[in-house]
């Protein structure tokens, strides 16, 4: 699919604009139809080959044209045109967080700086903080986001990198037969960022696995290639590494190649002191050196008396004592959900129908899904008025009526507004099942601040979940300041849930917030924010960033039966 790639050639449209001081509307078209065109749940190319690209919503007769053209020829013009006025260098400048493209094209025309070296060149002569509408905090905010940006650089996100190393996975076993294979490394711990790719194959024949996998049409550049491991670069620029094993050491290599340093090395003290050694090879005894197991991977734990470690929490914090006293939490997976508790309709900001997004989480296996377009005050995503929402209604009432199997739950996403009060009426929010209540503007404000109005929506008795509570953008931008101790007292204090996001872009809660929340009492919701039907499928990075928290399926509001659910969001609204 190449909903990305177009997308991201209307988003640097809009840049460009933007930086010309065109029309805000027009800016916002280009925007609006970039949006639409990622989260869409078919492939771009087929739907122009179609002819049906102005059925996707934001795209008219003007942008279906340019994507037409681009996709018959490679090429747009009218960006050529753009771009002769700006160089396309400047629109990689507003990668940077805190670079927007007014800034970034005040950066150029005063400074005549088109690249991220220009740009710490000028910072280190402190000549930002004398341009207009600029100063010394400004300059500091873009010396940091300039640090952020080249530390997450070469780091792509576990949404990006899973769909791929599947991908290659699937190829492999396909033409070659092989039955164990699996990713490794940080991947197989569903970090939220990902390095490069480790997958790991048992097989006699490694010469025909390093051919098939050396000529992927994935494969855009060959790094290396031996008789057990070579090294392939994609095209999208992804370093993979496939290493080939004997059958009898797959589970030990797969241990050795699985879990983070610090867990490996002190899984290799634990097992000196018991005299024996750990490799990638298999475990062996110290004094004879016999080899003992290996050819899965639960008998390296076994031999050294403890329970297997679940690679998402094979990090060295605490996990290998609790493996050796067999008290390892039983963690939640996928089938314990019985729905999502954040999902939008083209009634605000989504793609699909409240019906389109009902049948897909019924085909899921879902009891329940809970429709929460945004609110009034969110004009950018179409948020809705009262009115609005109260029309919406019957549609979900319809929907209900039908007796299918899956229950719609009436929503909403309402803001937090800057001084902590929401923008819906309680008379309103009183008619709702499920209030989830959110920060979307004013995130540069102060720890304060910001804790302020997160206090004052979970003080509010409508309000029982509080989305991405940290307001971070992976790669992009980095948390909200806000004292995360005090957020999760409140909302223990509060009866009001947490969620943890699971666009791959936001995975908000964080590994270590969520396992603090639940230790402190605090009930976690792992939600989707689904704006398409196919946006549905983004729960299984929630529940790996669950996992990565060491949360159990008693830990999280949304593997609640709907009964159950439904008694647990009234009580708050109950509570004096």
């Amino acid at each position: 699919m190449r909903n990305r790639e177009v997308a991201q050639l209307l988003e640097n449209i809009a840049t460009l604009l933007e930086m010309k001081g065109e029309n805000r509307f027009k800016i916002v078209a280009y925007e609006e139809a970039a949006r639409r065109i990622e989260s869409w749940p078919e492939p771009i190319e087929e739907v122009w080959k179609e002819g049906r690209l102005k059925e996707i919503p934001g795209v008219g007769e003007s942008i279906a044209s340019k994507i037409e053209e681009y996709l018959s020829t490679g090429k747009l013009s009218y960006l050529e045109e753009l771009t002769k006025e700006i160089p396309p260098e400047v629109v990689h400048l507003t990668a940077i967080p805190g670079v927007g493209p007014k800034i970034a094209k005040l950066l150029y025309d005063q400074l005549g700086i088109k690249s991220i070296e220009d740009l710490e060149k000028a910072i280190a002569e402190q000549k930002l903080r004398h341009l207009p509408r600029l100063g010394v905090k400004s300059e500091e905010k873009i010396r940091k986001g300039i640090e952020m940006l080249k530390r997450q650089s070469g780091r792509m996100l576990l949404g990006q990198a899973l769909p791929l190393v599947e991908e290659i996975i699937e190829v492999i076993q396909e033409k070659s037969g092989v039955t164990k294979i699996s990713p490794a490394g940080s991947i197989r711990r569903m970090k939220e960022t990902i390095g490069d790719i480790d997958i790991l194959v048992a097989s006699s024949t490694p010469e025909s696995i390093m051919d098939i996998f050396t000529s992927l049409p994935q494969v855009r550049e060959i790094i290396a290639r031996g008789t057990t491991k070579s090294s392939i670069v994609t095209q999208e620029g992804i370093q993979v590494d496939l290493r080939v094993v004997e059958e009898t050491s797959f589970g030990a290599a797969l241990q050795y190649f699985t879990g983070s340093k610090a867990h490996n090395i002190k899984l290799r003290e634990i097992a000196l002191k018991k005299g024996f050694k750990v490799n990638e090879y298999g475990i062996f005894r110290l004094d004879n050196d016999k080899r003992v197991g290996g050819e899965k991977e639960e008998e390296i734990y076994e031999t050294l008396g403890m329970e297997w470690i679940p690679p998402e929490m094979r990090e060295d914090q605490g996990e290998i004592e609790l493996a050796q006293e067999k008290k390892l939490p039983v963690l939640i997976e996928i089938g314990d959900l019985q729905g999502d508790l954040h999902a939008h309709s083209n009634w605000s900001d989504g793609v699909a129908s409240i019906e389109e997004m009902a049948e897909a989480a019924l085909s899921r296996g879902y009891k329940y899904l809970a429709i929460c377009d945004h609110t009034q005050s969110l004009a950018v995503a179409s948020g809705l008025s009262p009115e609005e929402i109260r029309e919406r209604r019957k549609e979900i009432e319809r929907w209900n009526k039908k007796g299918k199997g899956l229950r719609l739950l009436d929503g909403v996403e309402v803001n937090i507004m800057s001084d902590g009060s929401l923008d819906f009426p309680d008379s309103e929010l009183e008619k709702l099942e499920v209030v989830v209540a959110g920060l979307h503007s004013g995130l540069g404000q102060g720890e304060e601040k910001i804790l302020r109005r997160l206090e004052g929506a979970m003080k509010n008795k409508y309000v029982q979940v509080i989305s991405h509570p940290t307001g971070r953008i992976l790669n992009r931008r980095d948390a909200y300041q806000v004292n995360r101790e005090k957020l999760f007292y409140l909302a223990r204090e509060t009866r009001t849930s947490l969620e943890i996001n699971s666009q791959p872009e936001r995975l908000d809660l964080s590994d270590v917030d969520a396992r603090r929340a639940r230790d402190l009492g605090v009930k976690l919701v792992i939600s989707t924010d689904a704006h398409s039907p196919s946006s549905l499928d983004y729960i299984r990075y929630g529940v790996a960033q669950a996992r990565r928290g060491w949360l159990r399926k008693e830990d999280v509001l949304n593997t609640f039966s709907l009964e159950k659910l439904l008694e647990f969001l009234n009580c708050k609204k109950k509570a004096k």
